[in-house]
């Protein structure tokens, strides 16, 4: 299965007013991080000068049980807000790891025991009664996902997030809206048609529309009067969905994934690390020689491809692969299959910064003959991707493999740096 993850919706957000978010992102130890905030440079492969443990520290997989290949996970802890008694908490494996996207989505069949108790989210700014559930359609590339928004705690390794609204995927409350199926293409919202649990969304934003605040936009978010009447809507920040990362205590300013390098016939199976903070203690330092690229406020930033120009690029651990369109590549169905690897060339350039483009190699192999070995891993994988809904070039999974790759929050401090920004 092709996955891609982006979130194709409103964008991201900060405050209701677009006003600084008051995180305490002062580093825990005593030596400065580094970083110059230039676009230029090799990056960070491998980030071996960096200590690997802390209690900030959580492992990550690439595996088979998540039904294909590439499908970064992690496993989370949810609970009914306020309580960690028996029968109020469920821990859930097979959680997605996504840079591309803002909060948690769980499916209700991977939670069926707390997803009854979990506290409903009302309040939307359209709402005249304030009473009335709210539920969300979020688009991604490959499709949407629909439930309603609960909150929970959710516990990721020591970390949590206290009483964040989330969206609970295919619970079955409320009929999905048909603005919701034209917009958005294939429901992602089971296990089977996810291929995971569910999906921890750590991009670089808070909330996961930004346009939400502002304007009731079809296919995003809605209140529910009724089953089978669903109304869009706008939001309030602190009512959307949340980035579960932004409300940790500590090492809430963004995070870092650390993944192995990989043979070119790839590997079975990868355990990595996702480390949360940017700065804030010893093992997730921002070298010096790191390349940073900021990201807009829909954390797009442009590549330069073959002489075409995708203003929506993004740098996303959701989507497995490499993902763009190129004719002259054969393929099978979507995946690329050239008879030779080949060594192509991008330039990643921001989309607000005047800094110099950067020049950056992918390696496309042959996705037959890749996936008949029955690993999971792959840094050279691609698939064919023409995306309606803008230009979008998406650096997938194997763009992570061999690098520590840092995701930034909007207004977060990291030394000199504000995000949002991406550097590896």
């Amino acid at each position: 299965m092709g996955l891609l993850l982006c979130a194709c919706g409103g964008g991201g957000s900060g405050g209701q007013d677009g006003s600084a978010v008051g995180w305490n992102a002062a580093p825990e130890w005593i030596d400065k991080p580094g970083g110059s905030g230039s676009a230029s440079g090799s990056g960070n492969s491998g980030g071996s000068a960096l200590p690997a443990t802390g209690d900030n520290t959580v492992p990550i997989h690439v595996d088979n049980r998540m039904g294909s290949i590439n499908m970064l996970s992690a496993s989370i802890k949810v609970c009914v807000p306020g309580s960690a008694a028996p029968g109020q908490c469920v821990t859930v494996d097979n959680m997605l790891i996504d840079t591309g996207s803002t909060g948690v989505r769980i499916a209700a069949r991977a939670i069926p025991t707390i997803a009854p108790l979990l506290l409903t989210q009302a309040g939307a700014l359209d709402d005249a009664t304030g009473a009335a559930p709210i539920a969300e359609c979020m688009l991604f590339a490959s499709g949407f996902t629909w439930g309603s928004v609960k909150r929970a705690d959710i516990t990721i390794g020591s970390k949590t997030a206290s009483n964040i609204p989330i969206q609970l995927m295919a619970d079955g409350a409320f009929a999905t809206p048909t603005d919701c199926m034209q917009h958005g293409g294939a429901d992602l919202s089971t296990v089977e048609s996810l291929g995971g649990n569910g999906i921890i969304g750590i991009d670089h934003f808070t909330g996961d529309s930004r346009d939400a605040l502002t304007t009731a936009i079809p296919a995003n978010y809605y209140y529910c009067p009724s089953q089978n009447n669903c109304i869009s809507t706008r939001m309030l920040a602190a009512k959307e969905v949340t980035n579960p990362v932004a409300a940790f205590a500590t090492d809430n300013n963004g995070t870092v994934i650390r993944l192995p390098a990989l043979p070119a016939g790839g590997q079975a199976a990868v355990t990595g690390q996702l480390i949360f903070g940017v700065g804030t203690q010893r093992n997730n330092t921002l070298p010096a020689s790191a390349t940073v690229l900021a990201v807009d406020d829909y954390g797009m930033f442009t590549t330069q491809y073959k002489g075409q120009v995708f203003n929506r690029s993004a740098i996303d651990s959701g989507t497995n692969a490499y993902a763009f369109p190129d004719s002259a590549i054969p393929k099978l169905g979507s995946w690329y299959t050239p008879a030779t690897p080949l060594t192509l060339s991008a330039t990643m350039e921001s989309n607000t910064a005047a800094s110099a483009p950067l020049q950056m190699p992918l390696r496309v192999a042959n996705a037959g003959g890749l996936m008949a070995t029955g690993y999971a891993a792959f840094d050279n994988i691609g698939m064919y991707f023409s995306n309606s809904r803008g230009n979008m070039f998406l650096w997938g999974l194997p763009f992570f493999f061999g690098r520590d790759v840092y995701t930034v929050i909007g207004y977060a401090k990291v030394g000199t740096l504000t995000g949002p920004f991406v550097a590896f």
